[in-house]
């Protein structure tokens, strides 16, 4: 990613917060006070001696990690974008991106994750002006994004060297990228949110927000290149149990190939059966078929075939099979 800085638009990726001395008042006997004080170079022994006792639990600010601006290339290694969209609405065929953010870093085959190589972040000025509601969940308001434009030409070339692209939502932000920029379409997607199974590492829930507390961080969330610096991390971080990172359950997840059945003309009254077992209805207005569907691993498949043939057509039946790969997975007829 040498060679393309003007494509990262100006982020002060290493601005911290100034961090002053903490003042207090400590009460040492009934009505008496002396003052407390805390240094800078104090507040991580502070945070120790905290954590230690067993009685708290100290977050930090989340702190992006710097641009590598010289590195040397390792054999094997790969490179991964993680894209995050604002929008008008959650239609992708009717709203509009009004921001985008991408952050650029290096993998091996393991998962493990390298340098920051570049990051991007744009806004846009939708047709239709933002509403006080999206201003809401997004913290973008009309005034912010007037005669803004995204460059798609730089979207493009900042995509391209790309092996994978990762979106915490990709079901949601895949459709509103390939309509912005067609190379998003030829790459690989990976879904941080649904492709690792967080609950089975003792997470209770799988939002950014929350995934990212529980990994000992909190930033400034909603807002696009700030998700993907968070998500970048959450990825990076030891899931317990010594059981790695979840990037790389995320990159075993991805690497599958999954085999859609499509349960065409299944009978009506069996409906709840099929929604029991994993299925999804799709209504038809995508192109594809009017039917129950599911998504299954290629090892589950003649299990699968039987299930339909015993228990819900009662007779021998070929379904409409297709195989899905990340190349296929989380497009806008997902």
């Amino acid at each position: 990613m040498q060679g393309q800085a003007d494509l990262f638009l100006g982020l002060d990726e290493t601005a911290a917060p100034i961090r002053k001395p903490f003042t207090s008042d400590i009460e040492v006997k009934p009505g008496q006070k002396r003052p407390f004080r805390l240094d800078a170079a104090n507040f991580e022994a502070a945070v120790e001696a905290l954590e230690a006792s067993g009685q708290y639990r100290v977050l930090r600010r989340l702190l992006p990690r710097s641009v590598a601006t010289s590195r040397n290339a390792v054999p094997g290694e790969k490179l991964a974008v993680i894209v995050d969209t604002e929008t008008t609405g959650l239609d992708h065929t009717r709203d509009e991106v009004i921001e985008i953010g991408m952050v650029v870093f290096s993998y091996d085959e393991d998962g493990r994750i390298g340098n920051v190589v570049g990051t991007f972040n744009a806004l846009r000025e939708p047709s239709l002006p933002i509403t006080p509601e999206i201003t809401r969940l997004t913290g973008i308001t009309p005034d912010m994004v007037v005669g803004q434009t995204i460059d798609l030409d730089a979207v493009e070339a900042f995509i391209q060297p790309a092996h994978l692209v990762i979106a915490h939502n990709a079901r949601f932000d895949r459709p509103f990228c390939e309509r912005l920029a067609h190379g998003f379409a030829r790459k690989a997607w990976a879904c941080s949110h649904a492709e690792v199974s967080w609950s089975e590492f003792g997470f209770e829930g799988s939002k950014l927000g929350y995934l990212l507390s529980q990994c000992g961080w909190f930033h400034q969330g909603h807002r696009a290149i700030e998700d993907c610096h968070a998500l970048l991390e959450v990825l990076a971080s030891p899931l317990p149990g010594n059981a790695g990172c979840a990037m790389s359950h995320l990159l075993t997840s991805a690497r599958k190939t999954l085999l859609r059945i499509w349960a065409e003309g299944s009978p009506f009254d069996m409906k709840d059966e099929l929604k029991k077992r994993g299925y999804r209805w799709n209504d038809g207005t995508d192109g594809r078929p009017k039917s129950w569907f599911i998504e299954i691993g290629e090892d589950t498949y003649e299990a699968e075939l039987t299930f339909l043939r015993q228990e819900i057509y009662r007779r021998n039946v070929e379904p409409f099979t297709q195989k899905i790969t990340a190349f296929e997975r989380f497009r806008s007829a997902s």
